[in-house]
């Protein structure tokens, strides 16, 4: 992630985007169910022109290509968990198959007051009828390197978390459609709700056509004087749209941000398709014949077996 600190300034907008990774790899046999990617960007902010700010790249808070030393070197600033895995290219949380969690954490507690966050994500998998995966989280809590039934985070937890929700448990056919982002303030005592999708806890949401997207998809969170938004980019177009958008938002500082995913028990595997009858017939005759080649061949060499061996006699 790439962390940017926020002061007044009275000329034109700049911004270091604040950026999460997570992954992205294409491989036919060794598919990705969840991933995100990351890269350190400039350019105008997206703060009202009214705002005039200026921000600042701080880069113990970044997560961005090569990975060197990831979650193994001392001098490295993140950890990974559970299925999480890195390559000089993406950091891949769950890879496409069941019950599978995977998580980055970072090590610095987060001390800004005001900030922005850009994730580049892929959600990827090979299951029937597009099904892929649970979903994935970006999390800034006071608690970390936590397994739990959230997209791969502990329950009941402290801070911020935004959900992007690739299956629906609840009401698979009414008042929302997925993939769904959301996001929910957690206060220690507060539960995520998997079986009805977190609604009961959720302050604010939109639809993003994710999944198996053939555009790069984005996310961007926006904190600023106590105010969150959350913008998506999900159809190729570059252009932001608004998604949520909460007033009077309190975050404490000193948090860690994160990123986890899961695949839950929802099968992602390929289903073999059923054998017609015309198949099963013609399996069926070549299977005979091959048998009765076979046996002929077996009986032929059989036979001068026997001849070879009486002639030995002679």
């Amino acid at each position: 992630m790439v962390a940017a600190v926020t002061k007044p300034y009275p000329g034109r907008l700049r911004t270091f985007w604040f950026i999460c990774p997570m992954f992205h790899w294409k491989n036919i046999r060794e598919l990705t169910c969840l991933f995100v990617t990351v890269c350190i960007l400039m350019r105008q902010s997206l703060a009202d022109d009214r705002d005039f700010m200026e921000d600042f790249l701080k880069r113990e808070y970044s997560l961005a290509k090569p990975y060197r030393g990831l979650g193994f070197s001392s001098s490295s600033q993140w950890d990974l968990m559970g299925t999480a895995m890195v390559t000089p290219d993406h950091v891949r949380l769950t890879p496409d198959l069941q019950s599978r969690q995977g998580a980055v954490w970072s090590r610095v507690p987060f001390f800004v007051r005001d900030w922005e966050l850009k994730v580049h994500f892929k959600i990827h998998g090979q299951g029937k009828k597009n099904l892929n995966g649970d979903g994935m989280a970006i999390w800034l809590t006071k608690d970390r390197m936590q397994n739990g039934p959230v997209f791969g985070n502990m329950n009941q937890f402290i801070g911020l978390g935004i959900f992007v929700d690739t299956y629906p448990n609840a009401d698979k056919s009414h008042d929302r459609v997925f993939p769904y982002v959301s996001v929910m303030l957690g206060n220690g005592t507060l539960s995520y709700n998997h079986d009805y999708d977190g609604r009961h806890t959720e302050l604010g949401g939109c639809t993003a056509m994710t999944r198996n997207a053939i555009y790069d998809t984005f996310l961007l969170i926006r904190y600023s004087k106590n105010r969150l938004m959350v913008m998506v980019d999900v159809d190729g177009k570059q252009e932001w749209k608004d998604c949520v958008d909460i007033l009077g938002v309190r975050l404490p500082t000193g948090y860690f941000f994160g990123a986890s995913s899961a695949t839950g028990d929802l099968s992602v595997e390929v289903e073999a398709e059923g054998i017609s009858g015309v198949q099963f017939f013609f399996t069926l005759l070549f299977s005979i014949l091959g048998l009765g080649v076979l046996a002929v061949v077996g009986l032929i060499v059989y036979g001068r077996w026997k001849e070879n061996r009486r002639k030995r006699f002679y």
